[in-house]
């Protein structure tokens, strides 16, 4: 009996030592490794790196936003006083001038967006859409708001040089396609940091 129960303390003795030791895990569990662009790396190097990279991006579309709003005002206040003055001149009146318009204010939105969210992922927030999801929709919605604002620009050089009738408002459309062109070489630097991003993202 007595060497029964001393076979059954060291049997009891030697499977808790196996539980207990650091190297034993019954349930193993893969860790995923976080990407590059996560704003929760502990690591020194790589959140300066993410903080330069949020906080160009945040530049970039600041600036964005800023010519894109004034490229929208500067055709709306010379029609506004024309039409104040009893004038028939008007950006309304001229189909290019209206295109130009509404890509002006769509790239106003987008870039409060855009903004909006680099604040958020900034603050450690997370909000509206996943990260892997918003850098798809990025690259691909930068690629297509650079095209509506070259065409924007390039459908008012026309309306510019044909018509002399209101000299205000095609000095305002001039400024416009001015501000809509320098906007587009914003977003193009926008959706190369983007395309960066999104490569980072799948190779990783």
């Amino acid at each position: 009996m007595r060497g029964e129960r001393n076979d059954t303390l060291v049997t009891c003795e030697t499977m808790a030592a196996v539980t207990s030791s650091p190297t034993f895990r019954p349930h193993h569990q893969s860790l995923q490794t976080p990407s590059p662009f996560s704003i929760s790396s502990t690591s020194a190097t790589n959140y300066t790196f993410i903080l330069s990279f949020h906080g160009w991006n945040l530049v970039l579309r600041s600036l964005a936003l800023v010519l894109s709003f004034v490229s929208a005002l500067s055709m709306a206040v010379p029609s506004a006083t024309n039409t104040a003055q009893q004038q028939s001149s008007s950006f309304t009146t001229y189909p290019e001038l209206v295109y130009c318009f509404v890509v002006a204010i769509l790239v106003f939105l987008y870039s409060v967006f855009q903004l909006f969210k680099g604040v958020c992922d900034i603050s450690h927030r997370g909000l509206l859409v996943s990260d892997k999801v918003f850098d798809y929709t990025s690259f691909i919605l930068d690629q297509l708001v650079g095209y509506l604002l070259i065409s924007s620009s390039s459908i008012a050089i026309p309306v510019i040089q044909r018509d002399h009738q209101d000299a205000t408002l095609m000095k305002a459309a001039i400024f416009a396609a001015a501000m809509s062109s320098t906007a587009f070489l914003v977003i193009v630097i926008c959706g190369l940091l983007s395309g960066y991003k999104l490569c980072k993202r799948i190779t990783w």
